[in-house]
Order: C-alpha cells, then sequence, then structure tokens
C-alpha cells in the first residue's frame, strides 16, 4: 500500500465528518505494518509470528476527553464508520475547530536508513542466523541446557493527517536479534540474555555478529554458575553501560511522561528547575538517533522526534509530551506520542531515555571503588513513579574487591528511590552503550533504548541473601 499518495480528499473528509458534533483536534492514523519472527528452542526453529496487517484509526479530542475508533478496513466505508462513531459520542455543540486544510506530504526517509530491507532476504537464511546462534550459545560450555534465540524484522508504513493541517508519512524497519541462554550446574541454574538491534535493515547481523551475540549470552549464563550469594548491605554500586541503562529508564524515566505528571502520579510533578540529581548528571530522551531502535522519524501523532533535555546539571528541565498532555501543560509536543498499533491509543512514552555519558574511564571508576557492587544487566523489577521507591533484580552481578571486579554473586536486588540514587551519582565514563527494549504501558508495547555509559552510585542498598 502507497500510503504516501493516500486519497487525500477521504482523509479531509474524515477529519470533517469526525468532527462535525464538535471537538478540538481531530486526527486519522493509517497503518501498513509487514513483520516476520522466528524462535528456536530446544533446536526447533518456529515462525512465531508473520504476515500483514492494515488498519485505520480516527481519534476526537474534546476537551480533556479522547474518543477513539479503530477500522481493519482502509476505505472510505471503514474510516466513514470510524468518524462516524467517534462524532456521535461528542455532546451535541458547534464545532470549536475550523476548516481542515492539509498541507503536502511531509516525510523524512533518509532518517534511518535502509541498506538491506529484510523483506529481500530469504527465511531460510534468516533461519540459518538463529541455528547458528544456538550452536554458538551451546559451543560455550556442556553446562549450556537451553538456548532461546530469536530473530525478527518490522516494516511499519504510517499515514498520519489531522486538522491542523498535519499530513505526515513514515516508513519504519526494525530488525532485531535476541538470545536466551540457560546454564545448569546441579540445582544451580543461571541465564544470560543479549541483543542486538536498530531502526535498520538486515545489514546489522550476519553469522559473526549472530554468534557473538548468542555466545555473549551463553558465557553470562556460565560465568554465574561460579556465583555466590550477594551480600546485603548500604554500598557503592557500579552500573555498567548497556543493559545498566534499565534502571534510569524504568525508574525515572516513566516519571518524566506527561501522563503520569498530569496526574500528580510521579514524584517529579511540580518539579520543574529544582535539583534532582547530582550536577554531574544530565539526561535526555532521544527519539532522533540514526539507526537507533527506539527511533523513528516522527512520532505516532506526526510530531517530528527530537533530542530532548530532560535533566540539566542536575536540574529537571523537561517532561516528555503527547499532543494531548501538551495541550493541557500550554507546552509544546516532544515527539514522544506513541502508540503499538493502529488499534491503541497514542499516549505518552519514552523513545531512547538516557543519563549522558561523561569523561571518567571505566576502569578508573572501578579502581576508586574499595568494595562494592557490580551490576552488569538488571533484570525485572517493580517501580512506585509516585513515590520514586524501585526494586530491581540483577541479572549479573560481581563483587568489587580492592578496586577490581571479583565474584560473580546471584540473587541481588537494587533497592532505592529514583532521585536518591540520582543525586548520589558521583562518577560517569564515557562508554556509552545503548540496548534494545520492548517497553510495556497500559496493555501497550513499543520498542525503546535502554543505555548508559558506565557510572557509579555512591551509596545504594544492596538486597542479597548473603
Amino acid at each position: 500500500m502507497d500510503l504516501a499518495s493516500f486519497d487525500t480528499a477521504l482523509l479531509h473528509a474524515t477529519i470533517e465528518r469526525a468532527l462535525r458534533r464538535g471537538g478540538d483536534f481531530a486526527e486519522v492514523f493509517i497503518e501498513d505494518r509487514e513483520s516476520l519472527g522466528l524462535r528456536l528452542e530446544d533446536g526447533r526453529i518456529e515462525q512465531t509470528s508473520g504476515g500483514r496487517e492494515t488498519g485505520a484509526a480516527v481519534r476526537l479530542l474534546s476537551g480533556e476527553r479522547t474518543y477513539y475508533a479503530y477500522s481493519d478496513a482502509v476505505d472510505e466505508a471503514g474510516l466513514t464508520a470510524a468518524a462516524d462513531a467517534v462524532a456521535a459520542a461528542v455532546s451535541a455543540g458547534e464545532r470549536s475547530a475550523g476548516l481542515v486544510d492539509l498541507g503536502p506530504v511531509r516525510s523524512d526517509p533518509g532518517r534511518n536508513p535502509v541498506l538491506t530491507p529484510p523483506g529481500e532476504v530469504t527465511i531460510a537464511h534468516k533461519a540459518e542466523l538463529v541455528r547458528a546462534g544456538d550452536d554458538a550459545a551451546r559451543s560455550v560450555s556442556d553446562e549450556i541446557v537451553q538456548a532461546i534465540v530469536g530473530y525478527g524484522d518490522t516494516r511499519q508504513k504510517v499515514l498520519i493527517a489531522n486538522s491542523l493541517g498535519d499530513l505526515v508519512a513514515d516508513d519504519r524497519t526494525r530488525t532485531r536479534y535476541t538470545a536466551q541462554v540457560v546454564a545448569r550446574r546441579g540445582d544451580v541454574i543461571q541465564t544470560g540474555h543479549e541483543t542486538v538491534g536498530g531502526s535498520a535493515g538486515f545489514e546489522l547481523l550476519d553469522e559473526v555478529i549472530a554468534r557473538r551475540t548468542a555466545r555473549t549470552a551463553a558465557e553470562k549464563a556460565r560465568v554465574m554458575l561460579d556465583s555466590r550469594p550477594a551480600p546485603v548491605g548500604a554500598m557503592p554500586v557500579v552500573l555498567a553501560n548497556g543493559f545498566g541503562g534499565t534502571l534510569f529508564h524504568e525508574a525515572c524515566g516513566h516519571g518524566l511522561e506527561a501522563d503520569t505528571i498530569a496526574k500528580g502520579a510521579s514524584i517529579y510533578a511540580g518539579k520543574m528547575g529544582e535539583v534532582v540529581a547530582a550536577p554531574i548528571v544530565s539526561a535526555y530522551d532521544e527519539g532522533s538517533i540514526t539507526n537507533g531502535w527506539g527511533s523513528q522519524a516522527f512520532d505516532d501523532e506526526g510530531v517530528p522526534t527530537q533530542k530532548t533535555l530532560v535533566i540539566e546539571d542536575g536540574r529537571l528541565t523537561g517532561y516528555l509530551y503527547d499532543r494531548l498532555r501538551a495541550r493541557q501543560a500550554g507546552a509544546a509536543p516532544t515527539g514522544n506520542g506513541r502508540r503499538q498499533s493502529f488499534r491503541h491509543v497514542p499516549i505518552p512514552r519514552m523513545t531512547t531515555t538516557y543519563i549522558a555519558p561523561g569523561d571518567a574511564d571505566p576502569d578508573d571508576i572501578i579502581a576508586a571503588t574499595p568494595r562494592g557492587f557490580y551490576a552488569k544487566s538488571l533484570a525485572g523489577g517493580q517501580v512506585e513513579p509516585a513515590s520514586g521507591n524501585f526494586v530491581f533484580g540483577v541479572a549479573e552481578g560481581y563483587l568489587i574487591e580492592g578496586g577490581r571486579i571479583t565474584t560473580p554473586l546471584r540473587g541481588a536486588t537494587l533497592v532505592g528511590n529514583g532521585i536518591d540514587i540520582l543525586m548520589k551519582i558521583d562518577m560517569i565514563a564515557g562508554d556509552f552503550e545503548v540496548k534494545t527494549g520492548i517497553c510495556g504501558k497500559d496493555g501497550q508495547g513499543v520498542p525503546v533504548g535502554t543505555g548508559q555509559a558506565t557510572l557509579r552510585i555512591a551509596e545504594m542498598t544492596v538486597g542479597g541473601t548473603g
């Protein structure tokens, strides 16, 4: 489906129809998605997802109310039905918007270049890379008992038109390779995880990269078999680059999303301009990183993505807005209105949220820590945005002794408060790295980047069993 040449007159008529009984803003969102997912487990490859899906949605905003309807049919009948559904939900009254005048189609095809479209690569070749990952993982040790290797690609084309006159087309390709490996020694079972991915094509992958990704996951699991129970208490904690960024994403980033702010359910509500972190901390949400996993040229409301400064030199400077919350707050949208698909209402979501790298050397950070905990990658956790309190499991952690990383530790948890840990960051390295993830919120999952450079929190509570 060539969305860039979609019938503009139909879009115009749909928006006018949605607004005919009142409302402040109307929008049409059209999606055409092709995807493929392969998964290898216990030596067997399964196609877990695939095919093509198209649909359209009409959204109407009236005051603080949102009305939403969607259709699997991208034609006049489907769009008319969706427009009628949202219009019927509005109390009859005079329309407050002016006549709709759609401008020319805007797009930015060079923002995330695709060198090798995944659709041009055979499924058989993709399956070979999945098998190669399984082979590489199992070759690490006889103690590797399970390898789950996955490959996925998606091409999502969207067209967004609204009553402000915006008409935006975006063509998004994402490719991702994942490995989750389990090692066992007696009653001790450990898991390692590694990913590679981006808003890019198949050029991200080859056999060498596939094998390296799976081998890294397997080595994590094998090393952790030698772990001992983690100690308990307050101590310096060094978060590694890459997966260590999960803590900032979960413990701090969600609290910066404007819907949480609007509800007063965030510890950051009402703190604009206040000190919320150490002076060496600046942080961003960036949906415009070239080929970044969480990147796209426009958000799902047609707003260009950008690099949004949320913390500068320790002071809170910004929130993450979609159109609705920006309008309510008298602010500009930041390109963070995102939705899982045409079946979902856009809400404020992170893209790639991270603490800016510093100039320290990661080895120097370890050397400057006589005793502490090194968290190389984090597992799941629980966060309460209103208070900022969190508990995170550690997937891979080590003891720091005498300024060196020594014994692997298992069963560790990190316990703290978002603002408190930001205030206690005292060293940040320059080894910035981003990992891929899928972030869930309000029943919607969207691709996000989680990352950072190696950094140290001067004191943090480590929970464990030792």
